[in-house]
């Protein structure tokens, strides 16, 4: 019984090894593409600087290879395994599906500890580097103030949350006008009060669309909102300004590097963040769904080894394009979860952090089903 359970491993270990190779190399040669090739063409950049740039890359797209990697090679091991007797030859010398699959789940359970670290520490640390590595050599333009997915904290007096950025076009701009935007000393208080006390927000100003541009001279962003909507917090009073035009102040000597958004921040960082933002009475809700997404993705390769195993051995097929096409289908329906608590990220009130966790019950709860039906079948 060992010996079929090692063999068995060894194939689905080659098979992932192949797969997570081949994915990796697209998924790195996809942002190669999108990014690095500027970098060579327009600018004079080393081989020793571009290779870095490279295998900074890795990590980032090896959280991503992995689970779909482990799937394909389940479908493709059982499948040959199934359309070549080899299952039907096992059963008859008494050893069930379920003995055969055991240590591809005791991999999975390896690689989403894995995946896990990676998503938390080496991805975020590895990505942030990459982009600093952009930063210095010019490829980001140094305009580029305004991100998506992130806290802005360098204007004095001001804090900048963008749902997403296109260049200079905003989305789902949240602008927080602060007493401070640092955690400062408690003014006026009683002795016994004495220290640090959270930053006051005074008003929020929000705007579905925006752009803006950049004055180095006057030190100034001049962000435009056609609509948008001002809550003052003091006497929770409502306005609607069109045409809105803000000067955000820089500060006298700009921030070096490029600050993690809250996609690219590790473990520690996000639960820095949360403290922080929800001491100085900022919505967290960006900070929590990006924390239980990242904490749902890490349990991915779980539910794709349960569900390709009994999926592989129903297709009965040997060829490894049925293997990638079946992985393909599966890993978009995983995906379209993701997509749909992405756009819901900005509407607490629908619980996306909850939506992320749904293909991981629904793939776990199937792969499970199926492969009981499986393991029983006459």
């Amino acid at each position: 019984m060992k010996t079929l359970q090692l063999y068995v491993l060894r194939q689905v270990a080659a098979a992932l090894a192949l797969a997570v190779g081949s994915l990796t190399f697209v998924l790195v040669l996809g942002n190669a593409l999108r990014e690095i090739l500027e970098l060579l063409v327009s600018r004079h950049v080393s081989p020793l600087l571009l290779g870095k740039a490279v295998l900074l890359l890795i990590p980032f797209v090896a959280v991503f290879a992995l689970p779909i990697g482990l799937l394909t090679a389940t479908l493709l091991v059982f499948g040959r395994l199934s359309a070549d007797q080899e299952l039907t030859a096992a059963r008859a010398g008494g050893v069930s599906l379920l003995t055969l699959v055991a240590p591809v789940l005791l991999l999975s359970l390896l690689l989403t500890s894995l995946t896990g670290w990676f998503y938390f520490e080496i991805s975020p640390r590895s990505r942030v580097t990459y982009k600093k590595l952009l930063y210095e050599v010019g490829l980001r333009s140094p305009e580029a103030l305004l991100v998506d997915n992130q806290f802005i904290k360098i204007f004095p007096g001001y804090i900048v949350y963008i749902g997403k950025a296109r260049g200079r076009e905003l989305e789902d701009v949240v602008i927080y006008r602060m007493r401070t935007n640092r955690l400062d000393a408690a003014e006026g208080t009683a002795p016994d009060r004495a220290g640090p006390r959270p930053a006051r927000v005074l008003a929020t100003i929000t705007a579905r669309k925006a752009d803006y541009a950049v004055d180095e001279t006057n030190r100034l962003v001049t962000v435009r909102m056609p609509e948008a909507e001002v809550l003052y917090i003091d006497s929770w009073q409502w306005a609607t300004v069109e045409d809105s035009v803000l000067e955000l102040p820089l500060p006298a000597q700009r921030q070096r590097g490029v600050r993690p958004k809250i996609s690219e921040m590790t473990w520690s960082q996000l639960l820095a963040a949360y403290r922080e933002n929800k001491a100085l009475g900022l919505d967290v809700s960006p900070i929590v769904f990006q924390i239980h997404r990242q904490a749902s993705f890490a349990f991915a390769c779980v539910g794709f080894a349960l569900l390709g195993a009994p999926l592989g051995v129903r297709s009965r097929r040997r060829e490894t394009s049925i293997a990638v096409a079946i992985g393909l289908a599966l890993t978009l329906l995983y995906y379209a979860f993701f997509v749909l608590a992405e756009a819901w990220k900005h509407s607490p009130q629908l619980h996306p952090q909850w939506v992320v966790w749904i293909p991981n019950l629904l793939f776990q709860g199937a792969g499970a089903w199926l492969l009981w039906r499986a393991d029983h079948r006459v």
